[in-house]
């Protein structure tokens, strides 16, 4: 078939099987399945014994993901992140037609500065349609809003997904060097994968909720007003450990930002850098480590508590499919599915093909679990099977198409706005808009990608 090798067709084999089971059963770890698969391919089909399978444990990658959310799994079982949120919906005042606003910038700083998108919208969905209902929103619009601001903030450097996308690229670094692809600093690349979603999503997401209704109710609202209290009660004042927990947030938002930036990177001397680095970059979960021992320390959080909050599934699951992933590149399967879908693409299109393919897996899979593990790897190969491309382009296709259809209410976010949705919202038709406005966004999401990374080259 097409050339390949027995090795790489069961690899490949074992990739569609893979993803096929976590399209069918959402209740299931992928992840331990992945691996079970790495074993049999590899030491079936690749020559490679156990200890070889488990050495492609993503190691780096599990640090970071374990340090980060576990920072903020202190934020958000000490109460910082709730009381953070009641006072800054609290900032409208009295005018509701500014609530969107607040609440689209307050979704995008959240998720930004490291819970991520699963964490945000979990903690922000329950408030945030229950003032859909008490304001005049309707649920499918603000379900847009939540999603859209959520995921398009999701690749900050500092966030798991823009983690899981930040640690694939440094893998993949190196082949991109030799194709003249340097990335340059990682975490400057990663904020401009950060930027591209961003800009993807609020011509998707965001414009979906001005253009059916959203623009029309703050219209309708600008001469309104409200009691802010009925909203948003005024919380108590953050006590000594959700300062200590804010102050640490700071500092680790700041140790990201400030090395990576040629104006501030002189502030800090080698040994800073190599305490929280490499020395050319920060690692941000090594920072996430050291101000969470501090909080425990001061106690300021609950170990126990935190680490029962950390979305542990998503963990194992992105782990597994690197172990898999890389049982099938040395398989020689990766190689053979970069040919077939260089085949159909060119340098320009391939941005476009990459989200409309991603995004259907992602309809029903793990869009950071298991699409970009997979698709991600791919970059390099295909940069060089079709003799060009940009990597931040096919990098961002990739990200966007796999979270542009996270609307649905197959997905968690989507399952999630119902969930929380009014009861006098009517859900069986909330349910079949998020499946028609999840589903088609497969298709936008490759026009956008196309036209945004491919014709215009963000």
């Amino acid at each position: 078939m097409l050339g390949m090798s027995v090795a790489a067709l069961a690899s490949l084999v074992a990739i569609v099987i893979v993803v096929g089971i976590s399209m069918i059963n959402e209740e299931l770890n992928i992840g331990i399945v992945a691996i079970a698969f790495a074993i049999v391919v590899g030491s079936f089909f690749a020559d490679l014994n156990a200890v070889q399978i488990m050495s492609s444990l993503p190691i780096n990658l599990f640090m970071i993901l374990v340090g980060v959310t576990f920072l903020f799994g202190i934020a958000t079982t000490n109460g910082t992140l709730e009381k953070l949120t009641a006072n800054a919906i609290r900032l409208a005042k009295g005018n509701t037609a500014l609530i969107p606003l607040i609440i689209f910038m307050l979704i995008t700083i959240i998720t930004t500065i490291g819970p991520g998108n699963i964490a945000t919208v979990a903690l922000m969905a329950p408030v945030v349609m229950a003032i859909a209902a008490r304001i005049g929103i309707n649920a499918f619009l603000m379900t847009l809003l939540i999603v859209g601001a959520a995921n398009g903030a999701a690749f900050s450097p500092i966030a798991p997904s823009g983690i899981i996308s930040n640690s694939i690229v440094a893998k993949i670094a190196p082949q991109l060097d030799a194709l003249g692809q340097s990335i340059g600093d990682l975490n400057t690349f990663g904020w401009k994968i950060h930027l591209n979603s961003e800009i993807a999503q609020i011509a998707a997401n965001i414009g979906g909720f001005m253009v059916l209704g959203g623009w029309k109710w703050i219209v309708s609202q600008r001469n309104s007003s409200l009691n802010i209290d009925d909203i948003a009660p005024k919380p108590e004042p953050f006590n000594k450990n959700q300062i200590m927990t804010l102050v640490a947030v700071v500092i680790l938002v700041l140790l990201v930002i400030l090395p990576s930036m040629a104006v501030t990177k002189g502030l800090f001397s080698p040994s800073v850098l190599k305490l929280i680095g490499t020395g050319d970059s920060v690692n941000v979960g090594a920072i996430a480590f050291l101000l969470s021992s501090v909080l425990l320390i001061l106690n300021a959080g609950d170990s126990k508590a935190t680490v029962k909050s950390m979305p542990w599934p998503v963990i194992i699951m992105v782990c597994g499919m690197g172990i898999l992933i890389d049982v099938m590149d040395k398989a020689g399967g990766l190689n053979a599915l970069v040919n077939i879908i260089a085949s159909v693409s060119n340098e320009t299109t391939i941005t476009g093909v990459l989200a409309l393919v991603t995004g259907v897996i992602s309809a029903y899979s793990s869009s950071s679990g298991v699409v970009m593990p997979m698709f991600l790897p791919m970059v390099p190969g295909l940069i060089q099977e079709l003799g060009g491309g940009s990597a931040a382009a096919m990098i961002s296709s990739i990200n966007v198409g796999s979270h542009l259809v996270d609307t649905s209410p197959l997905s968690l976010f989507g399952a999630i706005c119902i969930a929380c949705a009014d009861e006098k919202e009517d859900k069986g038709k909330l349910f079949r808009n998020l499946m028609i406005w999840g589903f088609s966004m497969a298709a936008v999401g490759a026009v956008i990608c196309y036209i945004f990374f491919g014709l215009l080259s963000l």
